[in-house]
């Protein structure tokens, strides 16, 4: 009985998360269509909470607060095709990014941001649209270990670890490794789960993910898919050495060490 009952409670939680993200996207649709507004959100990349009070500054000029829903909302500009962002809060990374408009409407309106975290330690999060429902992160160390939702969620020497998984679009999907072998070679890959069956699917290359990869308490990249083709894995970078090699490939498929 007991098991019965936990599990109609996950189903719930599972299907009002999704009500949530339904309702937030059809308040912002009515801000866009209404009202002439774009609506932007910020929320931290751990708990996937909205960040109220967060600073954003929209081309150089134009300074915002994010309200009690991590959200600000901008005029809209059919004559701009990028507007760069900068957001800044007292308990989070500065995070500087390009989002993209195309006759006015963004293409991705949410974004997670990482709180600041001890030096020497990495931070990659995993944002995207509305579908597919579920792409997982992958960080892995060769011969060591395998960070995913469906692997390992900490490694066995508790150095890395996935902090959030999502599986009803948007993201964010979390990983951070608190130390990195000088000597060592890491992958970082995302998963289509969803079309994990269709190694010709394109439905990946069109979901707008976007990585950020945070280390020694700044921003280091920002990467979006920005590719055509078929393919449910995307090969975003490698770590040789200590440093980041960026790949952003399609894969049908991506061979791994458990």
């Amino acid at each position: 009985m007991k098991k019965i009952l936990f599990v109609l409670f996950a189903l719930t939680l599972i299907a009002f998360a999704q009500d949530k993200n339904s309702q937030n996207r059809n308040k912002d649709a009515f801000k866009e269509m209404e009202e002439g507004k774009l609506t932007l959100r910020f929320n931290d990349a751990l708990t996937g909470k909205p960040i109220k009070g967060g600073k954003v500054t929209i081309s150089e000029t134009n300074e915002y607060e994010t309200d009690y829903e991590g959200r600000i909302f901008i005029d809209i500009d059919e004559e701009k095709e990028m507007l760069p962002i900068v957001f800044e809060h007292p308990k989070y990374i500065t995070t500087q990014m390009e989002i993209e408009l195309m006759a006015g409407t963004l293409f991705l309106n949410h974004f997670s941001i990482s709180p600041k975290m001890p030096v020497g330690s990495i931070r990659v999060i995993l944002d995207w649209g509305d579908s597919p429902r579920d792409l997982d992160a992958h960080f892995v160390k060769d011969n060591a270990y395998h960070i995913s939702f469906r692997k390992m969620i900490i490694s066995a020497d508790g150095v890395a670890k996935l902090d959030r998984d999502d599986t009803d679009g948007k993201g964010p999907e979390t990983i951070t490794v608190s130390r990195v072998d000088a000597d060592a070679t890491y992958k970082y890959f995302v998963h289509d789960f969803t079309n994990q069956n269709n190694a010709n699917s394109d439905n990946l290359s069109k979901s707008r993910a976007m990585v950020r990869v945070y280390g020694d308490n700044k921003l280091l990249y920002n990467l979006n898919i920005g590719l055509d083709g078929a393919g449910n894995y995307w090969n975003v970078f490698d770590v040789v050495n200590g440093e980041i090699k960026v790949k952003n490939q399609l894969n049908p498929m991506i061979q791994s060490t458990p």
